[in-house]
């Protein structure tokens, strides 16, 4: 079974800034410098044409993760995340694949970034999941929230980002 990871934000800029705000290089490193944890890192950024792939590494310090994390998994949390962005019907839509150090299991998503005038959405939707019997469960549901909490402080990021330009 799988957790599921829902998280919409809107924007108040045209598409083009959003999408720079969220998929550009100096917006990126920018945001792993500010939000990424420890040893943050921009490993991989290669525009494609009408679109965009990157991977990124973040990590998390153990002493900020839950106790229930901390009695399954020993140090912190390193997460390596890939995106893919393609242009879509007059926005961007894509996928994230993302998976976490020493834990069995992968986190997908579909991502969506579209406008209208001066209103941009950005959507994520996708699933945990964690192969580890009788736990595995409860790991996901915790990993739904850390992502969905990490969700929310990039979206915090790029709405100052975009404020600031």
């Amino acid at each position: 079974m799988a957790s599921r990871i829902e998280h919409r934000t809107a924007f108040s800029a045209d598409l083009a800034s959003a999408w720079d705000a969220v998929a550009g290089e100096e917006a990126l490193r920018a945001r792993l410098e500010q939000i990424g944890g420890d040893n943050a890192e921009l490993l991989e950024y290669v525009p494609a044409g009408d679109g965009v792939r990157y991977k990124l590494r973040q990590g998390i310090s153990s002493d900020k993760l839950p106790s229930a994390v901390r009695t399954l998994h020993r140090g912190d949390l390193v997460v390596e995340r890939e995106q893919l962005w393609k242009a879509a019907g007059g926005g961007y839509t894509g996928t994230a694949t993302a998976s976490v150090q020493g834990v069995p299991g992968e986190i997908t998503a579909k991502t969506s970034l579209t406008g209208e005038g001066e209103q941009t959405t950005l959507v994520n939707s996708g699933e945990v999941k964690v192969r580890i019997p009788f736990v595995g469960g409860k790991l996901e549901n915790v990993i739904a929230e850390q992502v969905t909490k990490l969700l929310e402080r990039e979206a915090e990021f790029v709405a100052k980002w975009l404020a600031e330009r």
